[in-house]
């Protein structure tokens, strides 16, 4: 796309043509970089480049075509300068991490976030003399509570993972930055489409591609969005440290970010009509979606956000054994931990994607063993509505 002009196109303009400079071969499609080096003219040119005096290409670890345009991509979509593509959703947190915090820093982070960054924060980036502290994702005052001195960063997942918590993102902005902290948000439910942190305060935006911004569940990635002096320091950690994105994948995405509105619009509005359903069903005890009134979030989700997004999150009666028995009986919802593909899925997330946090710990974020979150695919919805109540008769 050409920036000689001063038109400020619109997303879906935007996830199309963003990012792609074609070649001397004048391709219409974007291409794939296949290359892991770049070749120059002359010593003086390798050398220019690798300082930094000239920009270019230097080594797909750090600098590839493809995996720029996918970046560019990103950022344009967010309304942000500047995204830093990873090997995968958890890479990047893990770059955030790396990238902002030192021994002695402290994080505050949201207890309903992924198992995993549970995980990371508080087995892993701990060695490093970080500490951190788990918090009720919708008490503010709780996250004022928690800041201390040293208080370096705030994450969040909003919607969570998967419960569907909605965070007040101005607010946790002005908690963050009167404490001289930076705000993370892991945007990966709502994708850009649906929710644009960085207009609400956040500093820096993270997703696993994997999800939705790839949407057929076909290859791994992550990215950090930000401002460019905060992108800066996110680079710097992966050229040194190699959580690359691969170029085949970053590819991949790039036709995902082609299609992510019509997919996320058609997505949340199955999720809807499903949430409804679920919702007035006998055997369901609870239904976490954010686009029902009752949710506690629906106010604050209509605010930030210009949908629902696709995942419903329900408890059924009867514990572990009811909701293996939805899960067991359904003939076509794939059994899986991923989600935002155009095929629904589903799982036990006390036993899967939160299966390795202790007891207390699951209690503490409302994983219960009654749990079951649903990824709403593009089928037919009534089909899907079916195949969950094949289950649902049956407890």
């Amino acid at each position: 796309m050409s920036h000689q002009d001063d038109i400020e196109y619109q997303l879906d303009t935007l996830a199309i043509r963003t990012g792609h400079t074609r070649s001397f071969e004048g391709e219409h499609s974007e291409p794939i970089f296949l290359t892991s080096s770049f070749v120059y003219e002359n010593a003086a040119e390798a050398a220019a480049k690798f300082s930094g005096a000239e920009p270019g290409n230097i080594y797909s670890r750090f600098t590839n075509p493809t995996v720029a345009m996918f970046e560019k991509r990103l950022a344009a979509l967010e309304g942000a300068e500047r995204a830093v593509a990873t090997s995968t959703g958890m890479a990047a947190i893990m770059a955030v991490a790396m990238a902002f915090l030192k021994l002695g820093d402290h994080v505050i982070c949201s207890r309903a976030v992924f198992g995993s960054t549970v995980s990371l924060f508080e087995k892993y980036i701990a060695k490093f003399g970080v500490t951190v502290d788990f918090v009720n994702l919708s008490d503010l005052n709780a996250w004022k509570n928690a800041i201390k001195p040293e208080t370096k960063l705030l994450f969040v997942e909003s919607p969570s993972n998967p419960l569907a918590e909605i965070a007040d993102i101005q607010a946790l902005a002005d908690i963050a930055h009167a404490n001289g902290a930076l705000l993370a948000i892991d945007n990966s439910f709502c994708t850009p489409v649906l929710q644009q942190p960085i207009k609400f305060g956040a500093d820096l935006v993270v997703y696993s591609a994997t999800k939705y911004l790839d949407g057929q569940g076909r290859a791994l990635g992550g990215a950090v969005v930000g401002n460019s002096k905060l992108l800066e320091e996110v680079f710097g950690y992966v050229r040194t440290t190699g959580p690359s994105m691969s170029p085949f994948n970053a590819w991949i995405f790039l036709k995902g970010l082609e299609t992510l509105r019509l997919r996320m619009k058609a997505h949340s509005e199955g999720a809807q009509k499903i949430a409804e359903f679920l919702n007035a069903h006998a055997k369901v005890e609870k239904v976490y979606y954010a686009g029902l009134p009752e949710h506690v979030g629906y106010e604050l989700a209509k605010k930030q956000q210009m949908g629902f997004g696709g995942i419903v999150s329900f408890e059924v009666k009867g514990g572990r054994e009811g909701a293996w028995t939805v899960i067991d009986n359904t003939q076509f919802i794939s059994i899986t931990g991923n989600l935002g593909d155009t095929k629904s899925t589903i799982t036990h997330p006390a036993t899967t994607t939160h299966g390795k946090l202790p007891a207390e710990a699951k209690e503490a974020a409302g994983i219960r063993e009654g749990l079951i979150r649903l990824s709403v695919g593009l089928e037919d919805i009534d089909d899907i509505i079916r195949d969950i109540s094949r289950g649902l008769d049956l407890i």
